[in-house]
């Protein structure tokens, strides 16, 4: 096999599909394929089946071209969540994701303990709530971990992740890469009466660069041999930390914003923050940089749910527009609305939000009778609330002076060309760029990961091999704020938070 000929496979489990992405030697996609699935909400907990890992997994596979060419792969998927397992790898209790709300005496117990923002989604978290809920599987846990480490555990034998998808485990020290010894000595005297010792149950962490075992002959099969024993894998990375490079966001002053069913932006951080902010979570780059993150569990679920609810509209006159152009048409509608959108605000809380302080959510679409309600201001006014709690988390980050020089949009907000692009330039008042893979980060940026570790020089950064071999010919788009839609924005924000009470009475009453 020639090294021309070569690829790199990036395989990634998000939150509505399962994703494999193959780059060539100049770190161009180059063949994929996918798979659709979807959490369920069994007993209380939001999961996923593990049996439908592997399906998915297959499929997506099934769908990239020259297989017998990949010389490097890694896994990525959505971080956090709980996956508990006794000595001989056997799932004690089902998989709880990112999604659920249901540790929250947890995280704040450990927030006030260790002096850093533990989230509800945390690994942590889910475990310490499992001890204070006296669960009877927590006696025979000999490991947890994320989705992303599992599956890297079953096709590898290294029970192993990367430093960025391990600090949505447990809090890592950067000058140390790896977790921080003083919260680890915390946790346990916290924990001295449980049979285990934490350091114990967590995997080993990595760096980018590093190889993390290679495709086993079990795990070959286990993917019913579409891939050859033998590749090297990357450490496995989470969802935050793919985007990161996928955008080209792994160097401080640098960020990025992940718009899909969630929205996350990470800003890598010069210096530490002066002090602790539940709004805001501390995770790292791929190579243990402290990042500032602020994740909202809703992003465009709601706008999805009235996509459909248009398209059915569309259908009762006999049209039979494909979703791909409903959605274009319907973005570009929304730009010919009012600024601030008429006065038309809406709340896309189909799941809570710890960044304004509730565990559950109830859309809602709020007017005054002298409210300007058109199409163009109601399409405007979803597609400002994607990003509306998320500006709130951004404003916390400009009080505490942490400079960005770019912000990067990938995701499927952005996939529409410019009109996600040209709001969350508004919202954030920083220029925003977007390169063509904008659509698809995860996967890409696995692939990418796996390509450095496979191809870098000795000594080369992974900023210096993403500047040198990646994105030094990209093609990119960037648009700076306009004026009006950042006053827009703001007027249309202060009416959002102005309005947070009616949300948080909903709740209680609906």
């Amino acid at each position: 096999m020639s090294e021309n000929n070569a690829t790199c496979l990036g395989l990634e489990l998000g939150s509505t599909r399962i994703k494999a992405v193959a780059i060539d030697g100049n770190h161009v996609p180059v063949s994929s394929g996918d798979y659709t699935w979807k959490s369920t909400y069994e007993n209380g907990v939001w999961t996923y089946s593990l049996e439908e890992v592997w399906q998915g997994l297959k499929t997506a596979i099934s769908g990239v071209e020259n297989r017998e060419a990949v010389k490097a792969m890694g896994v990525s998927a959505m971080m956090h969540g709980y996956l508990a397992f006794d000595k001989d790898w056997n799932l004690l209790v089902p998989f709880r994701t990112w999604q659920n709300t249901i540790t929250a005496q947890a995280a704040e117990e450990l927030t006030e303990l260790f002096g850093f923002n533990i989230p509800q989604r945390w690994s942590i978290a889910h475990l310490y709530q499992a001890v204070l809920n006296g669960e009877p599987h927590v006696k025979d846990i000999a490991h947890f971990t994320t989705l992303a480490g599992y599956v890297h555990y079953m096709l590898t034998g290294v029970n192993a992740i990367g430093v960025g998808e391990a600090s949505g485990m447990f809090p890592i020290d950067s000058e140390t890469n790896d977790y921080d010894e003083q919260m680890l000595q915390k946790f346990e005297k916290l924990t001295e009466n449980q049979p285990w010792n934490i350091r114990d149950l967590l995997p080993k962490v990595l760096v980018a660069g590093q190889q993390a075992g290679s495709l086993t002959e079990e795990g070959a099969a286990r993917l019913d041999h579409l891939l050859n024993a033998g590749i090297p894998f990357a450490p496995a990375e989470g969802d935050a930390g793919t985007g990161m490079t996928a955008t080209n966001a792994v160097a401080p002053r640098t960020g990025n914003v992940s718009a899909g069913t969630s929205i996350f932006s990470m800003v890598v951080l010069e210096h530490p923050l002066k002090k602790v902010y539940p709004e805001i979570d501390l995770v790292t780059t791929p190579t243990g940089k402290a990042v500032a993150m602020v994740h909202c569990n809703n992003c465009t679920n709601d706008m999805n749910a009235w996509v459909g609810v248009l398209k059915e509209v569309a259908n009762l006159f006999g049209a039979t527009p494909s979703t791909n152009d409903l959605y274009t048409k319907l973005y570009q509608k929304s730009m010919e609305g009012d600024t601030d959108c008429g006065g038309v605000v809406t709340y896309n809380y189909m799941a809570g939000e710890g960044v304004t302080h509730l565990d559950e959510g109830r859309p809602m679409v709020v007017r005054k009778p002298e409210s300007k309600f058109s199409l163009a201001n109601f399409l405007r006014s979803q597609l400002y609330a994607t990003m509306a709690t998320l500006k709130i988390g951004m404003d916390i980050l400009a009080e505490e002076g942490v400079a960005i020089d770019s912000l990067t949009g990938h995701g499927g907000l952005f996939k529409t060309p410019v009109v996600g692009q040209k709001y969350m330039a508004a919202a954030c008042n920083a220029p925003v760029t977007c390169m063509s893979t904008a659509g698809e980060g995860g996967p890409y940026g696995m692939a990418l990961l796996a390509a450095y570790m496979a191809n870098k020089a000795e000594g080369e950064t992974l900023e210096q091999y993403l500047n040198a071999h990646v994105f030094a010919n990209a093609e990119s788009v960037t648009l700076a704020p306009d004026s009006a839609d950042v006053e827009g924005f703001n007027a249309y924000l202060t009416q959002f938070k102005n309005g947070l009470a009616a949300q948080k009475a909903a709740v209680e009453t609906i």
